[in-house]
């Protein structure tokens, strides 16, 4: 009996043996890359590719968070890229960057305005110095042309020495125009300019429309990359994010953290103080009262009833009109078409929701889901701004 189980044991292990040795030859060993997303480091920064490719091309690249690095900052050798938002930039700011460029550093910005032809300015004070002109392309492009059209609207470079133009991912709804044609150089596309570089005393200016073909995935299309190397060569490269000033609250959390914990603690005990009961203790409240949600949908109602639908509509109205203004000037003064458009362009919303949310109001009374989905239109345009 001992031998028989001996035996099946002998067969048994030979035979897992052999399945072993079988689903070991046939087996393919392979390797799978797991994408976890970016790293913290590029979300954190949308120029992080950027600036690899930059020191990979031999050039010293370092960005600051404002304008602080200008002080100590030499101005031979080395190119300043305001890539960030200036709309709080101060005139002093603006002349000490000038002042800077004419010292022979190269200042490279993204216009950030639009020009006002009633005000003869744009608002954004370092273009405006500079006497260069942000304007939307005179010519829209039609969207079912656009989509019949297999390659996009690039803009084009030509440089020396060289039979075929670069090519760039600009932003092809805006316009650079020089009318005092100081630029030394332009790169356009067949609807607009994007691009001109002009001298300032013993350095140069670099005026684009957008930095975002250098942003992460875009600066590996087209030659968007090559642009960022040929316009910095030669140069220490420095890009700036923010170029607004730090604010009080900043500053002291910067500076004296000790003295804001301080206060924040002295506040909270005065509030404290002053919060203690005085009197009988007041008795709680029914459970019974109404609820929030009650109150708002009564309150709603009655708005409904008291004024109508075309009067809340009216002000969802009037809303988008002052929001609009606020980002394109002149905006009133356009044409209803125009008007638009523009609101197209500046909200991303497909050109049959504006015309849904800016159409006149019918006389009769809408129904309750039609008056619904016309107040949410409106609002969904009113947040795009």
């Amino acid at each position: 009996m001992n031998r028989i189980l001996l035996w099946l044991g002998l067969v048994l292990a030979c035979l897992i043996g052999a399945g072993g040795l079988f689903i070991w030859s046939k087996a393919t060993p392979y390797e799978e890359a797991v994408d976890r997303g970016p790293a913290p480091e590029a979300l954190a920064n949308p120029y992080l590719a950027a600036e690899h490719f930059l020191r990979e091309q031999g050039l010293t690249v370092a960005h600051a968070e404002g304008l602080d690095r200008l002080a100590t900052l030499p101005a031979k050798g080395n190119s300043l890229l305001l890539l960030g938002e200036r709309s709080a930039m101060s005139p002093r700011q603006v002349e000490q960057l000038l002042d800077w460029a004419r010292s022979g550093g190269h200042l490279l910005l993204v216009a950030e305005a639009l020009w006002d032809e009633e005000t003869g300015k744009s608002g954004d004070l370092l273009l405006d110095r500079l006497n260069i002109r942000q304007t939307l392309s005179d010519e829209p492009e039609d969207p079912a042309r656009a989509r019949k059209k297999k390659a996009p609207d690039l803009t084009k470079l030509y440089v020396d020495n060289e039979t075929a133009p670069a090519y760039f991912s600009f932003d092809t709804d805006f316009n650079l125009i020089d009318p005092k044609h100081l630029a030394q150089f332009s790169a356009n596309s067949a609807r607009s300019s994007h691009l001109m570089q002009l001298n300032l005393g013993q350095g140069r200016v670099t005026v684009i429309t957008d930095s975002d073909l250098w942003k992460t995935p875009s600066i590996a299309e087209h030659d968007n990359a090559w642009l960022l190397w040929y316009l910095t060569q030669g140069t220490a490269a420095t890009l700036v994010f923010n170029s607004d000033p730090d604010n009080l609250l900043t500053l002291l959390l910067r500076y004296f953290p000790q003295a804001v914990v301080a206060l924040i603690t002295l506040i909270a005990l005065a509030l404290w103080q002053a919060g203690m009961r005085q009197g009988p203790v007041r008795a709680p409240a029914p459970k019974a009262r109404r609820q929030l949600q009650e109150h708002l949908k009564a309150s709603a109602d009655f708005l409904l009833r008291r004024s109508g639908q075309g009067t809340l509509l009216q002000a969802l109205q009037r809303d988008i009109q002052r929001a609009a203004r606020r980002r394109h000037p002149d905006f009133e003064h356009l044409d209803n078409a125009e008007q638009r458009r523009v609101l197209e362009h500046l909200t991303r919303q497909p050109s049959h929701v504006i015309s849904q949310a800016l159409d006149p109001l019918p006389e009769k009374r809408l129904s309750s889901a039609d008056f619904s989905r016309q107040v949410a239109c409106l609002q969904t345009l009113r947040n795009a701004l």
